[in-house]
């Protein structure tokens, strides 16, 4: 039997990256497919020598070819943070509805398994905590944030339409907020942007009061847990991330206390759809994957601090 062979899309974002790393390590040949809208190929630049790994750049709202065997394929193609979508608005409804349905059509062509990368946002601003697989979500379908919240409801649709009807071999995972190595200071989300901050001596920007909710899991614990699924033979929706809930004013203080930073906070006007709590039921992800997150906050955030470091010049 020939080498496995896999197609991860996005593969030059946050988490794609590290997924092109892990399958590299499992011995696989990897595609990374990515049009450098949101990614960066600096992520992957220490593969492009690797003969495994091969690099495709493209929109995926168009067709994709990929000659050859594929045995699954991973779709994390998409802008993920607000300040990303709401630039990009369009992109990210096409790359949501074409790019999935021109990838499931490539896994049917190629029989191979095909995990969507789907997200909490499904969710909405939910009314139920923590937010369970089973709940329909709070989504406003015209709000500016709709542009990746029906992005992603949409994709799994399809998803699951192709499995009823075309018997493709698909699994979901609605991530939450991920954290770690190889997010961009200017990124947007919480964590970076709070990191950046507080290294470069400017204040926190807390939106609202600080008292919205998040709960943070690793970029480690995540890769256990998309592997897991992948392996898996259960097809449903499934929630990744971490259940230890947090106030944004709190996350703020504990990243200025592990930075040492003098920068203090200030608040500005919440945007607009911006959830008031952020929990994921998991009970689901420990019964059929055996998953559940091991990384302590402040052990993750100390690791996400230092790459900051490494990499910018935050530091006079």
């Amino acid at each position: 039997m020939g080498q496995k062979r896999v197609l991860i899309t996005g593969g030059a974002g946050f988490i794609g990256s590290h997924l092109c790393d892990l399958f590299i390590q499992k011995g696989w040949a990897v595609v990374c497919v990515d049009n450098l809208l949101t990614g960066t190929k600096e992520n992957v630049r220490h593969l492009l020598r690797q003969r495994r790994f091969s690099f495709i750049r493209q929109d995926l709202s168009k067709p994709i070819r990929v000659p050859g065997p594929v045995a699954s394929i991973l779709h994390f193609a998409s802008p993920a943070s607000p300040p990303d979508y709401l630039k990009y608005p369009i992109e990210t409804l096409k790359v949501g509805a074409l790019g999935t349905y021109h990838l499931l059509e490539t896994a049917k062509e190629k029989k191979a398994k095909f995990l969507l990368a789907s997200t909490s946002e499904v969710y909405g601003d939910p009314l139920v905590r923590p937010q369970g697989e089973s709940y329909w979500g709070n989504v406003n379908p015209v709000g500016p944030r709709s542009v990746y919240d029906e992005a992603k409801r949409f994709a799994e649709a399809l998803t699951s339409a192709y499995r009823r009807k075309h018997r493709v071999n698909t699994r979901i995972v609605r991530i939450f907020n991920t954290y770690g190595e190889r997010m961009r200071p200017e990124d947007g989300r919480v964590i970076p942007n709070f990191i950046a901050q507080a290294l470069s001596g400017m204040p926190l920007t807390v939106y609202g009061e600080g008292r919205q909710t998040r709960s943070y899991c690793y970029i480690s614990d995540l890769l256990r847990g998309i592997e897991k699924a992948l392996e898996s033979d259960f097809h449903d929706p499934v929630n990744l991330g971490n259940p230890n809930e947090m106030t944004v004013l709190k996350l703020a203080k504990l990243i200025l206390k592990l930075t040492a930073s003098k920068s203090h906070v200030v608040f500005r006007p919440l945007p607009a759809d911006d959830p008031k709590q952020r929990c994921p039921d998991i009970r689901l992800a420990k019964k059929v994957l055996n998953w559940a997150p091991q990384v302590r906050l402040e052990q993750g955030l100390r690791a996400a601090i230092r790459y900051f470091r490494e990499k910018s010049s935050f530091e006079r």
